[in-house]
């Protein structure tokens, strides 16, 4: 069917590496690989790198869409790819390439392309240093489907999100790891996020997250010391600061901790942004760890909310949750204890453990 994908992204992440590889992988498929930002040499390059050959695959370098649709003619490809739309241009617009017009224009035409000829394109697309996709909003508006790769420079890691999907649900998430010859799937990224330590320290807990329908065991770590300045510091990476000081009120004043003269620091261990609520009895669990100095066991795992009254409020998808921390085997999850009426008579080899309050939460651990 002619649908067309937007896959937009930083700089280097892997873009081009990722649908050259795809390109190469459909041997039966007569694949057309439109680059108008490198030479057919540093294609080469790179395709002798990943290591793979296709006789079906054939590579255009051009940015005029006029020229790009004579070939098209000629060659008939099943798919299509350009890398990228930002650096096409149509011959009926005046300006330079990259600018909005040129944008909605190309894109337009790859539209008419794909619909009337049920062919499938995608076009890998540029982001603004804010990391919005870079052209008009309509740009998103014009394509079927808009996939975001994100990852951080300096881990191997790399995400693929659904941002829109017109065939289906948006919280699929594909997670790659840049290897040399290409990108690797990972089929257990909860292995990467969680260090493998031969003793126990304290201020570490593990979280049973949600990234879309992807359950991911991911570490939390916390730092309580003692404040040497007037202000205590409050630091965060990977976590939002207003949250750490919503759950550091809390264990203030339900728990009766002296947060307010410590230095707080929280770190999401393998460099990844959680906003699923659930991470925070796991922070508030390494928080208190950290205070009193005492290891949590590492086979022990936590998904729950924390409310502004102390209690711990029930999270969705908890049966995915467990099942994944029983997959990795861990000996003990700790819920909300109003999760537990949704669990029914469900039967799994993991302990749950459900708990209504923070002050049960320090009890239970310590």
């Amino acid at each position: 069917m002619g649908s067309i994908v937007l896959v937009a992204g930083e700089p280097g992440i892997g873009k081009s590496t990722l649908f050259l590889q795809i390109g190469l992988q459909l041997k039966d498929v007569v694949t057309l690989y439109i680059s108008g930002e490198e030479s057919e040499q540093q294609i080469k390059m790179r395709a002798d790198r990943i290591g793979i050959g296709s006789e079906n695959f054939y590579i255009l370098t051009e940015t005029n869409t006029q020229t790009i649709f004579q070939e098209i003619k000629k060659l008939k490809p099943q798919l299509v790819i350009v890398d990228s739309i930002q650096t096409l241009q149509s011959p009926f617009v005046e300006s330079g390439a990259g600018s909005i017009s040129q944008i909605r224009e190309t894109a337009g035409e790859m539209q008419r392309f794909a619909k009337e000829s049920n062919t499938p394109v995608f076009l890998i697309g540029h982001i603004t240093k804010d990391g919005t996709i870079a052209g008009p909003k309509i740009l998103e508006h014009m394509v079927d489907t808009v996939l975001q790769f994100e990852g951080d420079q300096h881990y191997a890691y790399r995400i693929l999100r659904t941002l829109k999907n017109r065939f289906g649900s948006t919280s699929e998430l594909g997670i790659y790891e840049m290897t040399g010859t290409g990108m690797r799937a990972v089929n257990n990224p909860s292995e990467l996020l969680i260090t493998q330590k031969e003793e126990q320290l304290s201020g570490i807990a593990i979280a049973a997250t949600m990234e879309g329908m992807r359950p991911l065991l991911i570490e939390g770590q916390a730092l309580v010391t003692q404040s040497v300045y007037g202000t205590p510091q409050r630091t965060v990476s990977g976590f939002d600061l207003r949250r750490l000081q919503l759950l550091l009120a809390v264990l203030e004043k339900r728990g009766g901790f002296h947060f307010g003269v410590k230095d707080v620091f929280i770190n999401i261990a393998g460099g990844i942004k959680v906003e699923d609520p659930s991470i925070d009895l796991a922070i508030v669990s390494a928080l208190l760890s950290s205070y009193e100095d005492t290891p949590i066991n590492q086979h022990y795992c936590f998904a729950g909310e924390v409310g502004l009254s102390g209690e711990i409020r029930a999270v969705n998808r908890i049966e995915q949750r467990i099942a994944e921390a029983e997959k990795l085997g861990f000996e003990k999850i700790i819920v909300s204890k109003y999760n537990s009426k949704s669990l029914g008579k469900q039967k799994f080899n993991i302990e749950v453990v459900p708990l209504g309050k923070v002050e049960e939460l320090y009890q239970y651990l310590f």
